[in-house]
């Protein structure tokens, strides 16, 4: 996760966590995601990037939000998938890259390695 130029990982604490969520609100910014597949000696590997708008918020609903502790292991302090979607007003490409794993780009690329998404729907 970038914004501007900055990496955030997983916040060390609660401040740490009200720090990032307070430079994200109002704002974009980039989920970025590494895949990598090797099959049958092939090797394939490719970034997903999907951007994330937050909504502004006030200090009230920003450490609201961090107290409830969902965003202690992930990434930028928030978790999409759950109460965190109430801080995100819109989203630019794969919400599953978000979550952590774009399964999207995951299906090309296993299809570019000669699996058929048919078979894969029906694994």
């Amino acid at each position: 996760m970038v914004v501007d130029g900055r990496v955030l990982g997983k916040p060390s604490g609660r401040e740490e966590a009200c720090a990032m969520l307070r430079l994200l609100q109002g704002r974009a910014h980039e989920v970025m995601t590494g895949v990598a597949l090797c099959w049958r000696g092939q090797l394939l590997s490719g970034v997903e990037r999907t951007a994330v708008h937050f909504r502004p918020l006030t200090e009230r609903e920003v450490r609201a939000y961090a107290a409830t502790g969902e965003g202690d292991d992930k990434a930028g302090a928030y978790a999409i998938q759950g109460k965190g979607a109430l801080l995100v007003s819109a989203i630019e490409g794969d919400y599953f890259n978000v979550v952590g794993l774009p399964l999207c780009r995951l299906g090309w690329m296993m299809e570019d390695l000669g699996l058929e998404l048919e078979r894969m729907i029906r694994a």
